[in-house]
Order: structure tokens, then sequence, then C-alpha cells
């Protein structure tokens, strides 16, 4: 399989989609003014659904990503 930039991302949309809607949840919590702690609980899995996105990006790509544990 040859690995494009297009094939990464057509791959790799389900979980863009799930950062996007985690983002969008977030942003969502912070205008409705819900509680601090629910807020940020949203905002740590958009940023680690973000990252993981860019990690399968990187590794896809055949670049380092970060150290799997």
């Amino acid at each position: 399989m040859k690995k494009t930039l297009t094939g990464v991302v057509e791959a790799g949309e389900p979980l863009i989609q799930q950062a996007i809607d985690a983002l969008r949840r977030y942003h969502a919590a912070q205008d409705s003014g819900q509680p601090e702690k629910d807020v940020e609980r949203l905002r740590l899995e958009a940023e680690s659904l973000y990252q993981a996105v860019t990690e399968y990006q990187l590794r896809s790509l055949g670049g380092e990503g970060a150290t799997r544990h």
C-alpha cells in the first residue's frame, strides 16, 4: 500500500472526526457555563484525541512518534 498524505488522512478520518467532535463539546461547555471540572475534562479529552491524530499521522507516514509503551 502506497503511503500518501491523502491516504493517511482518509484512513484516519474517524479519529479526526472524534477529535473535532470533542473540541466542539469542549467549546460548547465553555460557552454554556458548565462547571469548570467538566470543561477541563472535555479539554483534556479533546487534547488527547488531537495528540492521537498527530501520532497516527506521524507513524503512518513513517515518522517518529512518541515512544510506545
